[in-house]
């Protein structure tokens, strides 16, 4: 947790105690930089927005439940952590798992505030369980990814087209050209190419100038025949997933925002990258008629991702398979409220789908959270779970 002040901090972490959280220490922000043994003494601060604010460290233990049954007690408890922070005017952001002997072991004991010997946060009986999920939608045709050797190939193909020679192409691209690539050891399995070109277009899914100038080449694959189809639908969510980076950003710092009294601006890349699909949507929308199903329903995202209210692609939600009751139909839904600009159908659809979808839930739950936001920070997994098990490894 980070807390305005020391007795913001001092008071949270009573809280945790209470909470039985074995050990709890409270310490001014970059605590190190103060500590000559330190190897970040008298360094800059790396987050200077934080200069005098001080944060709490916890260590919680479970025991006497496999991890797996474990999953909707630890969200709650993660998401009752997050509200202890608010109430003192601070945030909860970062956490991590693992065995408690040696969590124990590894605490930074600087500042250490409560130490609860054996102490153990009480699990209630039954388990909270996770809701169940309505029925998925009707599968989709199956698409392969295309054999390794032969998608480099189209990849690289395109990337000739559009740009000649790697002097003229974005960072992104350029190592696709390069002679080097070209006699490098063959790719295994068309994901990790796949995964190695997301990760050169948006390094750890960061958008950066690299990335704006990548959206055009992104397009030209979705758009050529020549890459098999479930590579241009993992493309596609590649493009959905950038498109969707602004908001996931500001719904994961929607409490540090509020605490710092400042608002939520989206950086220029996320932004530009945007526009930069917008740019290209014209193209990508004018093949519906000839896409499959899958496509259409990654293309319907993309659209409402982008914030395009596009009347026309939001009466063609009507065509998708997606039966009423369905998971995929909750998505629709979000889908159409989104191409709507419609706020009260936005709040139903983000209500429905969390009922059944913890993550969302999660997400959602502080009252610091745009539901605009939320709702298009979490259509690009859901789009991609549906659409997961009609991609395969195989032509």
């Amino acid at each position: 947790m980070t807390l305005p002040n020391e007795d913001a901090a001092r008071a949270a972490a009573a809280e945790l105690a209470g909470m039985r959280h074995r050990l709890t220490a409270v310490r001014v922000c970059d605590h190190f930089r103060f500590v000559p043994s330190s190897f970040w003494y008298r360094m800059p601060s790396m987050d200077p927005e934080l200069e005098g604010w001080w944060q709490v460290f916890s260590l919680a233990v479970y025991s006497g439940h496999e991890r797996g049954a474990l999953a909707p007690f630890l969200r709650g408890e993660r998401i009752r952590v997050a509200a202890v922070a608010r109430a003192h005017g601070g945030f909860q952001q970062g956490q991590s798992e693992g065995h408690a002997a040696t969590l124990e072991g590894a605490f930074t004991t600087d500042g250490l505030a409560h130490d609860q010997v054996g102490a153990e946060v009480p699990v209630p009986v039954p388990l909270p369980e996770d809701p169940a999920r309505p029925p998925d939608g009707p599968p989709w045709d199956r698409c392969g990814v295309g054999e390794p050797a032969t998608t480099v190939r189209a990849v690289v193909a395109a990337a000739e087209r559009l740009y000649g020679g790697a002097e003229n192409a974005p960072d992104a691209v350029e190592w696709l050209l390069d002679e080097e690539f070209a006699f490098g050891e063959p790719y295994g399995a068309t994901g990790e190419f796949l995964g190695e070109l997301a990760d050169a277009v948006a390094h750890q899914g960061t958008c950066t100038d690299t990335t704006v100038e990548s959206v055009p080449f992104l397009t030209e694959l979705v758009c050529d025949d020549g890459v098999a189809p479930g590579t241009r639908l993992v493309l596609l969510c590649d493009l959905l997933r950038l498109g969707a980076s602004g908001p996931a950003a500001a719904v994961s710092v929607a409490d540090r925002v509020v605490a710092l009294g400042g608002a939520w601006e989206e950086s220029a890349a996320e932004c530009l990258t945007r526009r930069a699909i917008v740019g290209e949507l014209p193209r990508l929308l004018s093949r519906w008629e000839e896409e499959s199903d899958a496509v259409r329903f990654a293309l319907a995202a993309l659209t409402a991702v982008c914030g395009a209210h596009d009347q026309r692609t939001a009466s063609r939600l009507a065509t998708l398979p997606a039966p009423a009751g369905s998971s995929r139909a909750h998505v629709v839904s979000l889908m159409a409220a989104l191409l709507g600009d419609d706020r009260e159908a936005l709040i139903s659809a983000v209500d429905r789908l969390a009922a059944w979808r913890p993550s969302v839930a999660e997400k959602g739950a502080g009252p610091n959270v745009d539901v605009r936001n939320l709702g298009l920070a979490v259509l690009p997994d859901l789009v991609l779970e549906d659409l997961w098990s009609g991609i395969t490894a195989e032509v």
